[in-house]
């Protein structure tokens, strides 16, 4: 079952489960959790539960033909049975369904993370996705071509590779084109980054000539400037360490830490002075504990944590 198909059975499960007699108002809060959790979330159980409705409205004109007839021997619940019926005949079609869509239609399905969340996505095609903190896309799977947009944040991506079906991401005013790939591709208000960890790329809009980019290979674009270095597999380890949750400094500016921590928590690292900013911090954090890392901070290197907010003030 690919993950559109899997979202659509849960959608499913959680609507049959809200219309039994015993649902409660911790099943309430579950439920509530799990829409939040995707978009993908929400719009399967909207698109389903508009169906049941109909469902719905089908069993109460049956019933009422049954009562015009003669009383019932026994009470049935045919709201409960109309629904399920539904539910069973979408989840059969549901994996054909999909792909139909996705290759006949050009329609796009959009994802999001929220800020500190991760999310990974099995394409139709066989190609996987993993959103990184506060990212948003879009996909669209027609007939010729693979194409997704990147709204903003960051996105790595495992490609099937297919000459005949081109799959190319875009990103502000730039594409990426697989050439046969592994690589994330970061977009910022100010920053656009590639990293391929395998294969290459080509990539379009970064500069005057598309640049192939090939396994190693990282480009980082601000404004009109374009830098393209290669890195080692440690280095290449290390800009992919958000896939684990991890983030990985070596020798960096306090100022950039603080950048990337911002990121990943509702709490915001604020630098108060220049002498902070320029502390060098090496070593493995866990992306989301803002705060373990600012109890090293206090601990290594003696420098004055004030809160106010939602911001963690740091200064020398």
């Amino acid at each position: 079952m690919n993950a559109n198909a899997h979202i659509e059975a849960r959608a499913a499960e959680w609507l049959a489960r809200k219309d039994r007699p015993d649902w409660s108002p911790d099943q309430e809060r579950e439920l509530n959790e799990w829409l939040a959790q995707s978009t993908a979330h929400r719009v399967a159980f909207l698109r389903l539960d508009s169906t049941w409705e109909r469902a719905d409205r089908l069993a109460v004109l049956r019933g009422s033909t049954k009562e015009s007839e003669a009383p019932p021997a026994r009470e049935i619940n045919w709201s409960f049975w109309a629904k399920a019926a539904a539910s069973l005949a979408i989840l059969a079609l549901a994996g054909s369904a999909y792909v139909y869509f996705q290759t006949k239609s050009p329609a796009e399905h959009r994802y999001a993370t929220e800020i500190g969340a991760r999310e990974s996505l099995a394409l139709s095609d066989g190609s996987k996705v993993e959103l990184n903190t506060g990212t948003a896309i879009r996909v669209a799977m027609t007939g010729n071509k693979r194409t997704i947009w990147l709204d903003k944040g960051e996105a790595y991506f495992q490609v099937v590779h297919d000459p005949a079906h081109p799959f190319v991401v875009h990103a502000g005013g730039r594409t990426i084109t697989d050439l046969g790939t592994k690589f994330s591709v970061r977009r910022d208000s100010d920053r656009f980054e590639v990293v391929v960890e395998d294969g290459k790329v080509r990539v379009a809009g970064a500069a005057a000539q598309p640049l192939v980019q090939t396994r190693g290979d990282v480009l980082l674009a601000r404004d009109n400037s374009v830098l393209v270095k290669h890195e080692t597999a440690d280095q290449l380890a290390n800009d992919l360490s958000w896939r684990r949750g991890v983030l990985v400094f070596t020798q960096t500016a306090l100022s950039e830490v603080a950048e990337e921590f911002n990121r990943y928590n509702p709490q915001k690292l604020v630098i108060a002075d220049a002498a902070a900013a320029k502390i060098r911090i090496g070593g493995s954090f866990e992306a989301g504990n803002v705060r373990a890392f600012v109890r090293l901070l206090e601990t290594g290197f003696g420098v004055r944590v004030t809160r106010k907010g939602a911001d963690i003030i740091i200064s020398s």
